[in-house]
């Protein structure tokens, strides 16, 4: 992948790799805190509602993460020298995560689930439909299918990481644009779980506080990347690339072993 240039204002003072550490640091113990509390505790629907307040913070942080990963799938269409590899590369990462993921997940949410990387994999196929020339109505059918294709198989970020992902290649070179197109999604995103809490009768102070975490953590993720990403690699690309693409598997596995037998 070539290297992105982008103007050096002062205030982008975050290589790519940085941008990545940072997001799986927060991912790591947000998983860890959710998945221990429910685990303790299978019949609760909301982790949040039992954690201590620091705790509570630090896992809504984990929401970092999913704006960053979208925002390098967008960029990675642009600046990878083999899109169909690229794609590949996770697809096989996508399988290989699927069980440390049901490892984890199975016994709470059950076997219908999918992780992220999917939803990363339909991210980068929208794009390709996008781009390609067929006729406007197929290539929006076409997008449609990716994102319907998320929730077919109860992926993370089921839907709306898609269009996440399609709108960050879409108006990359829009910023104002990319900013009120992002911003919709999350709120469309945020507020269909609000309709769901209002209708199961769990909307109060407490949903309102974490809800408000939520889009408040994505929000950042976004700005991470259109604010504080240089555009740079770091000092070790190709350690890098490969130590994050690992991450996300052996993370489950670690957080799997923690709780498991400590």
């Amino acid at each position: 992948m070539t290297e992105t240039v982008r103007p050096d204002n002062g205030i982008k003072i975050l290589n790519r790799d940085a941008v990545k550490y940072i997001a799986v640091f927060f991912m790591f113990w947000g998983h860890l805190f959710a998945w221990t509390t429910l685990m303790h505790d299978p019949a609760l629907t909301d982790p949040f509602a039992v954690m201590p307040l620091w705790m509570n913070v630090i896992s809504h942080a984990s929401l970092l993460c999913p704006p960053i990963m979208f925002f390098f799938i967008a960029d990675g269409w642009k600046y990878t020298r083999d899109r169909k590899r690229y794609a590949l590369r996770l697809l096989i990462f996508a399988c290989i995560t699927q069980l440390p993921d049901w490892l984890l997940w199975v016994p709470i949410h059950g076997w219908w689930t999918a992780n992220v990387i999917f939803t990363l994999l339909f991210g980068l196929l929208a794009i390709a439909a996008w781009e390609s020339k067929l006729k406007l109505p197929l290539r929006i059918l076409l997008v449609a299918l990716c994102s319907g294709a998320t929730f077919a198989i109860s992926a993370d970020w089921e839907i709306f990481g898609v269009l996440m992902i399609l709108f960050l290649h879409i108006y990359r070179d829009r910023p104002k644009a990319r900013f009120i197109a992002f911003t919709a999604v999350a709120c469309v995103w945020k507020g269909i779980a609000v309709v769901w809490q209002i209708a199961g009768g769990a909307f109060g102070g407490a949903a309102i506080f974490n809800d408000t975490l939520d889009l408040a953590f994505v929000m950042l993720g976004y700005l991470c990347m259109t604010v504080f990403y240089n555009g740079k690699k770091g000092r070790h690309p190709v350690f890098a690339k490969w130590f994050f693409y690992a991450f996300y598997p052996l993370h489950y596995i670690v957080i799997w072993a923690v709780g498991t037998f400590l």
